[in-house]
């Protein structure tokens, strides 16, 4: 349900990283693309399906790696996979739908339609749910929801593990990334409209917009045409870990295919899905940290406007951008929660316009003295509010990017190391005397020097 961490290296590297090139030229992007997803699956034996269409034509619609390694399946360019918080895009669009229907105000405190609320709670608008400014904190955020997400907890159960918790921060003023506030969304919708979340979905968006292959995975029984989820562990692709999907709801509960993603996204932007264009506009206007009504709306280094939104969840790691500038949608799909969708996405939108990217390579880990590894021990200053901090544990070095958690780096020689989280990598640098003065960090093909603090 929560966006990967991992992508905020990308994205803070982004902002400081070499002028916009030329666009590729439209022949070569099919090639490049799929030149690229046959490099990713050959090095990290992970697969997915991927969409870039423009225009309404498709550039490549393709799929990749194993949909089911039991069966011997592969993915197409029309399997099902979850696809975690981009479900939060539809529920919003429910919310602004019962708003445009006269059943809710969205400027209204939420509590007005719930049977009870905590008191903390009560100036908290409908809005600021939507808009993640609502301070109130997310449940999968506590350190026991590793073993409550494998229990079938229904959406009030799930609200009231964080129902006695302060609020992060005052309603409206700080942007918050938090589960609670969607599953709260999706018990209004129940309560105000008497139906399901998913019967009003089906009735009100997936029916009318025929999204034949869009769905609630209530995850009892497998869905026709769908893929499997599966992790790493120890470089080998497992199945993933077990997890109810009743826990996700309105949050990250629905499953879909790149092509109906795309259906989606175009209705929706071309004001086929609400009455009103205001409640487009409405849907569309970012608050906090560009997030809007479960999309984030943004303009990137380069001036591109996009609309975007990733998801996650046990086995499955999504990630869909329109530009509408361009035209240009991009989705792309894994079933493997250890292989950033976000990466694939960003290399896509670099193929389509002629930026660098890199293609995937394996690697191989190799043991280094840790009396090398405390040489490199420090912090690295990328920019002044950018600073990649450096520790060892035990024989490892470690990473701890700003405000994220620390994750290993692994080295290919003294001075080359790589990430596995992301498709990176840090290459130290010495003086004449040996001294590391810094490091060049390299990702989707841009590489950012880092001076060394003393």
């Amino acid at each position: 349900m929560e966006n990967k961490m991992y992508t905020l290296l990308a994205i803070a590297l982004f902002a400081v990283s070499a002028a916009a090139q030329s666009a590729a030229t439209a022949p070569d992007i099919a090639e490049k693309a799929d030149q690229y997803m046959k490099a990713r699956l050959d090095a990290k034996n992970v697969g997915g399906t991927i969409l870039m269409i423009k225009d309404g034509k498709p550039l490549i619609a393709k799929g990749y790696g194993t949909a089911d390694a039991a069966a011997g399946t592969t993915n197409s360019a029309d399997t099902i996979f979850r696809i975690g918080s981009i479900t939060k895009q539809f529920t919003a669009a429910a919310i602004l739908l019962l708003h445009e229907d006269g059943k809710l105000n969205v400027q209204d405190p939420f509590c007005s339609y719930m049977v009870s609320c905590p008191e903390a709670w009560k100036p908290v608008t409908i809005r600021q749910l939507a808009t993640m400014s609502s301070g109130i904190p997310s449940f999968t955020g506590l350190p026991e929801f590793g073993e409550l997400r494998k229990k079938d907890m229904r959406p009030a159960e799930s609200i009231a593990l964080v129902s006695g918790l302060p609020l992060k921060a005052k309603p409206g003023e700080v942007f918050e990334y938090s589960n609670t506030n969607y599953v709260i969304l999706g018990m209004i919708i129940e309560k105000v409209s008497g139906k399901s979340y998913e019967q009003f979905l089906q009735e009100r968006i997936i029916g009318p917009l025929q999204l034949k292959n869009t769905g609630y995975d209530h995850g009892k029984e497998r869905i026709k045409g769908s893929a499997l989820g599966y992790s790493l562990k120890d470089d080998e692709v497992v199945p993933a870990a077990k997890a109810s999907m009743m826990v996700p709801f309105s949050a990250g509960g629905l499953y879909s295919t790149v092509g109906d993603l795309y259906k989606w996204q175009t209705a929706l932007l071309d004001g086929k899905v609400f009455k009103k264009a205001e409640t487009l506009t409405m849907m569309l206007t970012p608050n906090k940290n560009d997030y809007a009504f479960g999309l984030i709306v943004t303009t990137d280094a380069r001036g591109r406007k996009r609309v975007t939104h990733g998801g996650s969840i046990e086995g499955f790691l999504s990630d869909a951008a329109y530009f509408p500038e361009e035209r240009l949608f991009i989705a792309v799909l894994v079933n493997n929660d250890r292989a950033p969708a976000s990466d694939v996405l960003r290399s896509l939108t670099a193929i389509y316009y002629g930026e660098p990217y890199s293609i995937p390579k394996k690697r191989v880990a190799v043991k280094v003295d840790p009396a090398k590894l405390d040489a490199l021990v420090g912090e690295y200053e990328i920019a002044p509010t950018l600073k990649f901090k450096f520790t060892r544990e035990g024989d490892v070095l470690m990473l701890e990017p700003p405000g994220q958690n620390k994750v290993p780096v692994f080295a290919e020689s003294e001075t080359d190391f790589f990430l596995k989280v992301v498709d990176a990598t840090l290459k130290f640098l010495k003086d004449e005397n040996g001294k590391v003065t810094g490091l060049e960090f390299t990702q989707a093909g841009r590489t950012t020097r880092a001076a060394r603090k003393e």
